[in-house]
C-alpha cells in the first residue's frame, strides 16, 4: 500500500521521497520537529490528562475527578506536569525521528507500504517505552493525591526509589509495570503510523486547507487506538501508582485487582471514556497537525537552499 503524490505541493512526502539513492538516510531534524510538536500539544491539553487520571485511579465519574482537583486548591492543579511536560517532548524526539529514519532504513527511495509503516512504528514505541518508563512512573505518583503527603516532590520520589538498592530501584522504581507499558506503546506506534499518512493524502485529495488533513488524520488515528489500548492505560495507572516494598503486587495481581474494583464489568474499566477521546483526539490532532505543519516550513527552506 504505497502513497501516490496525486497533488504536487500539497501533500506532504515523507523524507525519503525526496533524496536520491545514495544519499545518506539520517534525518536528525525529524527528531527537533517531533520535540517542538509534542511539547506543544502536551501543555495545551495537560488538565484534560490530569482528570483522566483521577479517573482511572478512583473510577469515579467526570465531576467528581473535577471536584476533587477544585477541592485541593488550584496550586495542586499542574501539580506533576514537568514530568509529562519533559517525557513527552522525550517521546515526541523519539517517536517521530526514530520512526522517520527508521522508515528511511526499510525503504530508501519509497512508496512506503503498510509493512513498512508498521514496522516502523512499531519499533519506535520499543524505543519509546524503554527510554521513557521511569517518567511516566513518577509522573502517576505525583498525580496521585493519595501520596501527595509522603511525596510532595519529584525528589521525594527519586530519594524513594534510590532507597530500593540497584535491582529494586528498576523493577520496583523506574520501570514498575513496564511489560504493560511496552505492549501498549509499540502496538500504539504501529497502528497510529500504519494509518496516519493515508487517512492525511485522502483527504488531502478533497482540496480541504493543508492543516486540516493532518488535524483529523491525528485525531482519528489517536482516538481510535487510545480507546483499543485503554484497559491497558487503566493497568499502567494503577500499577505505577503504588510505591514502597510493601504494595507492589504482581501484573496478573494487579489487572485481577483493576478487574474486580470495576465491578467486573467492561463498561467500567472505559469509565471516562468520553474524556479520553476528548483527549486523545486534541492531544494526537493538534501533534500531527502542528509536526505536518513544521515538516512542511523545513521542506520549503530545504528546497529554496538547494
Amino acid at each position: 500500500m504505497g502513497e501516490q503524490n496525486h497533488s504536487p505541493g500539497k501533500e506532504l512526502q515523507p523524507w525519503t521521497r525526496t533524496e536520491a539513492p545514495g544519499k545518506k538516510s539520517w534525518h536528525p531534524q525529524a527528531y527537533a520537529l517531533g520535540a517542538v510538536s509534542n511539547f506543544m500539544s502536551t501543555f495545551l491539553t495537560f488538565p484534560i490528562y490530569k482528570v483522566v487520571f483521577r479517573q482511572q485511579i478512583h473510577a469515579v465519574a467526570v465531576s467528581q475527578a473535577i471536584r476533587q482537583l477544585w477541592h485541593e486548591g488550584p496550586q495542586y492543579f499542574y501539580r506533576g506536569i514537568y514530568p509529562p511536560l519533559l517525557s513527552k517532548t522525550l517521546q515526541g524526539t523519539l517517536l517521530f525521528g526514530t520512526y522517520e529514519n527508521l522508515l528511511c532504513s526499510l525503504c530508501p527511495v519509497g512508496p512506503h507500504s503498510l509493512g513498512h509503516r508498521c514496522t516502523a512504528g512499531l519499533m519506535s514505541g520499543v524505543v519509546e517505552a524503554v527510554a521513557l518508563s521511569p517518567f511516566e512512573r513518577v509522573q502517576n505518583v505525583l498525580q496521585d493525591g493519595r501520596k501527595q503527603a509522603r511525596f510532595p516532590s519529584t525528589f521525594s520520589i527519586l530519594k524513594e526509589f534510590h532507597s530500593y538498592g540497584l535491582w529494586g530501584r528498576l523493577s520496583m522504581g523506574y520501570y514498575r509495570g513496564f511489560w504493560p507499558v511496552l505492549l501498549r506503546n509499540s502496538l500504539g506506534s504501529a497502528l497510529y503510523f500504519s494509518f496516519k499518512d493515508p487517512i492525511r493524502d485522502s483527504l488531502a485529495e478533497q482540496g480541504l486547507p493543508h492543516w486540516v488533513p493532518a488535524l483529523v488524520s491525528g485525531s482519528v488515528n489517536g482516538t481510535i487506538t487510545c480507546l483499543i489500548l485503554y484497559p491497558l492505560i487503566v493497568l499502567v495507572a494503577n500499577m505505577q501508582s503504588h510505591i514502597g516494598w510493601q504494595s507492589m503486587p504482581s501484573l496478573w495481581a494487579s489487572a485481577q485487582d483493576v478487574w474486580d474494583t470495576r465491578g467486573r464489568k467492561v463498561f467500567l474499566i472505559y469509565r471516562g471514556g468520553s474524556l479520553v477521546i476528548l483527549r486523545s483526539s486534541v492531544t494526537w490532532g493538534l501533534t500531527t497537525a502542528i509536526h505536518d505543519f513544521l515538516q512542511r516550513r523545513a521542506r520549503s527552506r530545504k528546497e529554496l537552499k538547494d
